[in-house]
């Protein structure tokens, strides 16, 4: 039989047992038999800035989250995803760049300052003849690798205001659209970290980057190449803003609290709360007054029951559009968030929540919903798509990540033993058991989350950790 007339096979074999085509590589790629191969998928590659795993499909069933939820039951969830670094800019730098962010590689935020040989995820499926597009935050600033979209950018607004001030208060008219709003500024010109305006869902800038994608889908869907649509949504970030209506989904009295609303036991001084949100108005009880936790967190929810609705929009029109059937739908999260865990609030640590992310791959005609346990990281992404639309991995660069491609098949599979973050001087180690970070000044926390899950004892200076420790320090000297 011919090599053809094998892949034809193998193809309707796939076919047969529910498996993407997709899966198997290099099936997309061009040869002698591109007859016989599939379309090159799409993807629509949709990020969601600051978003922790505070979902129902994670588990969290006060979060009103029904779509997201509907996405991991057509797709595969993947429980223990690690971004390489809690902040938006270098988080984005690396996923893009398929690069670990060590070294401060990423230090201004830019991928292409950080990393200027390396060809970008959405520049090597531009140069592997995709229409790639941009709406809302990917890069943490809106011309970062501007060269890698086939078209410039699209924001309703940058975060690149040098020169003019601050973001916040430089763009108050596009964030804060309730008139009070305005009688409240911080020091630095933002308004109140909270915000539920009675508006539309196009009024804010979510739902009008979700129009926009919308737009986007019908345009590209008359289109003869293949997309990679990249939907960027800035909520749950600060400030919590929100259409009203979202707000009326929650009773805030009735919202569960952290159990652990006190300090980490042996906690290192270089384990900080982020000051992030100090730098809005009307934070009256930050960071430890229960009234306050109960605002932030009903405030935290609202803006993700918000997000949640725009992306059952965008969902729904690939639906409409018959694009659901050849498109590879990829949910992530940036970084996590802390909601009053130790008093703590936002990122800006190595703490789990901070460092653990929501993330689903939703590939047609593959498994559904089923859940992975295997320790993955963001840098992953990058080999991942590559591998699933046939495209080889790019020459610019050696991608630090590993394809999550077998999972999808097989999620039950043996996987990486480790995951890597950093932040500040601090750089961490995720394995099965244990979250251990070390700092350049020679502090340490580690916790062991079979027996402390919620991190409520640094155990790392006890002599019984003292074999762990070195191991997993030994671990880090590898991450350069």
């Amino acid at each position: 039989m011919s090599a053809r007339m094998s892949r034809r096979e193998l193809l309707c074999r796939l076919s047969a047992v529910g498996l993407s085509p997709w899966l198997i590589r290099p099936l997309t790629a061009a040869s002698n038999g591109a007859a016989s191969c599939p379309p090159k998928p799409n993807v629509l590659f949709i990020a969601v800035d600051d978003l922790r795993t505070q979902l129902g499909c994670y588990g969290h069933s006060q979060t009103r989250s029904p779509n997201i939820d509907q996405l991991a039951l057509q797709g595969v969830l993947f429980e223990r995803a690690y971004c390489q670094m809690p902040a938006c800019g270098p988080s984005r730098a690396s996923l893009m760049t398929g690069l670990y962010p060590f070294g401060n590689r990423f230090g201004q935020w830019r991928a292409d300052h950080g990393a200027p040989k390396a060809t970008t995820l959405a520049g090597h499926f531009k140069a592997n003849g995709y229409e790639t597009v941009c709406n809302g935050k990917i890069f943490h600033l809106q011309y970062d690798s501007a060269e890698s979209w086939s078209e410039p950018p699209w924001r309703v607004y940058d975060y690149d205001t040098e020169g003019q001030g601050d973001w916040g208060a430089v763009h108050f008219d596009k964030l804060w659209l309730d008139p009070a709003s305005g009688r409240h500024c911080s020091q630095t010109g933002r308004g109140p970290y909270r915000e539920a305006a009675d508006v539309p869902d196009e009024a804010y800038e979510d739902g009008q980057v979700a129009r926009k994608c919308i737009a986007d889908l019908h345009r590209l869907s008359r289109q003869d190449k293949p997309f990679f649509l990249a939907c960027g949504f800035h909520r749950p970030h600060l400030p919590f803003n929100a259409p009203q209506r979202y707000y009326q989904l929650y009773d805030p009295d009735q919202i569960d609290l952290a159990d652990n609303r006190f300090s980490i036991t042996d906690k290192p001084a270089a384990c900080r709360n982020s000051d992030e949100i100090t730098r809005y108005s009307q934070i009256d009880g930050w960071p430890d007054d229960e009234q306050f936790h109960r605002q932030a967190r009903h405030a935290y929810y609202a803006c993700v029951s918000y997000i949640d609705a725009q992306i059952g929009t965008l969902l729904e029109s690939l639906k409409t559009l018959e694009l659901d059937n050849n498109t590879i739908v990829v949910l992530w999260g940036d970084h996590g968030w802390l909601l009053g865990e130790h008093n703590f609030w936002g990122k800006h640590n190595t703490l789990n929540e901070t460092l653990r992310v929501p993330l689903i791959i939703r590939v047609p005609h593959s498994q559904s919903n089923v859940r992975c346990k295997a320790l993955v990281e963001l840098v992953d992404l990058y080999p991942t798509l590559c591998e699933l639309a046939g495209l080889p991995e790019p020459t610019s660069h050696t991608l630090d990540g590993t394809s999550l491609a077998p999972l999808l098949s097989e999620v039950n599979r043996a996987w990486k033993s480790a995951v890597f973050s950093a932040w500040g001087t601090g750089k961490a180690v995720k394995t099965d058991r244990y979250l251990y970070t070390e700092w350049t000044n020679g502090q340490r926390m580690l916790f062991d989350h079979q027996t402390d899950p919620y991190e409520n004892i640094n155990i790392a200076y006890k002599p019984e950790s003292a074999t762990v420790v070195a191991r997993l320090s030994e671990r880090l000297k590898t991450m350069g």
